[in-house]
């Protein structure tokens, strides 16, 4: 598996599966989610809209993934992943981590070898960059997968910054 850091906008990039920093909702949002939403077109919302009425009633959980279309983007496949607001009273890593594991089992589903991920929780949701590119680094490389092109697309030079750090 080779892992690496990019940075740029992660609606553009050639993939597989592209994985979106999601609200539970998956109905669209800002940051990356909206992004994702409006550079892919209504068939990721209706897509989501499925997932929805079908599966997830409630919402997609904190730390779980789950796939749609790319609808117009160049990838083949959007993983949905929803990432945990950033506590500084509770440990809340263990979600974070979560996002990426489950971010590559159902990129293992899909038979996808390439993935994008952005800093899941470091924008809007306020996680630490340091720290958030810490524990996913840690859990792309601990995660046994068959995925065997693994991007960090990053979109800011302080976050690019910090998964550098944290790739050593």
């Amino acid at each position: 598996m080779a892992i690496s850091i990019h940075q740029g906008d992660i609606t553009r990039v050639h993939v597989d599966a592209i994985v979106n920093a999601a609200n539970s909702s998956l109905m669209g949002g800002g940051g990356v989610d909206g992004a994702i939403h409006r550079a892919g077109g209504p068939e990721i919302l209706e897509a989501c809209r499925r997932l929805r009425d079908t599966r997830y009633g409630r919402g997609l959980p904190t730390g779980q993934a789950a796939a749609t279309t790319a609808g117009r983007l160049p990838a083949r496949w959007v993983v949905h992943t929803v990432g945990p607001v950033y506590s500084a009273t509770e440990d809340r890593s263990a979600l974070l981590a979560s996002c990426y594991r489950e971010s590559l089992r159902v990129a293992d589903d899909l038979g996808a070898a390439s993935i994008a991920f952005p800093a899941v929780s470091a924008g809007v949701y306020g996680w630490p960059v340091d720290s958030a590119a810490e524990i996913a680094v840690a859990a792309v490389r601990e995660t046994a997968t068959t995925v065997d092109d693994i991007r960090f697309v990053l979109f800011t030079d302080e976050v690019y910054a910090a998964f550098e750090r944290a790739i050593g």
